[in-house]
């Protein structure tokens, strides 16, 4: 039995609970989508391009629509009135084992502390369980991140014992740990 996560979903893929509405991005976002990643945190912990421009948020979304029409990956906005994004979430499958869907996440300056990327992982996770399948759902978070490990533990997250993973970011090689969640308990659990 073949374990990979699958995601091949009607479009467009929406998420909604927990006071959020998870959507896909559209070309409306652009300017949106430069003020959430022209960010110092999120230059240090991601592999987004810096200085994220409007020519880099359009080679982004771009970037984004191919992987969800391939089915390599889905990327949501994150908003709370499903119009403005305050940032973004996406899920793949596993860089270090590809039956696992991994999650990462992003959430603008302006919006962090509200509690946006627990949420957003909260109902990511549970519809992870529910509809894309594969072995676990994990986090790789970099050591020293530990605003995304706070949130890795307030989900259901738990360390896990794998190798960590090494991937090469903007000309440095950056050492992740995984984190896998102990299981879908709904979206208000974790």
């Amino acid at each position: 039995m073949d374990s990979r996560p699958t995601f091949d979903f009607p479009g467009p893929l929406r998420i909604e609970g927990l006071g959020l509405h998870l959507r896909e991005w559209s070309d409306d976002d652009v300017a949106d989508l430069v003020a959430l990643y022209d960010d110092p945190e999120i230059d240090r912990w991601t592999p987004v391009a810096s200085p994220f421009d409007t020519e880099a948020a359009l080679a982004y979304l771009a970037a984004a629509e191919q992987k969800c029409t391939e089915g390599r990956a889905v990327q949501l906005a994150i908003t709370t009135d499903g119009e403005r994004p305050r940032g973004e979430i996406l899920l793949f499958p596993g860089s270090a084992d590809e039956r696992d869907v991994e999650l990462a996440y992003g959430v603008g300056a302006a919006y962090r502390g509200r509690g946006l990327a627990a949420r957003a992982v909260r109902l990511v996770v549970h519809f992870a369980h529910r509809h894309v399948g594969g072995r676990r759902v994990v986090l790789c978070i970099e050591d020293g991140n530990t605003a995304s490990e706070g949130v890795a533990k307030a989900t259901g997250f738990v360390l896990a014992a794998d190798e960590p993973v090494v991937r090469t970011t903007k000309g440095r090689d950056v050492v992740l740990r995984t984190w896998s969640h102990l299981g879908d308990d709904g979206p208000h659990g974790g």
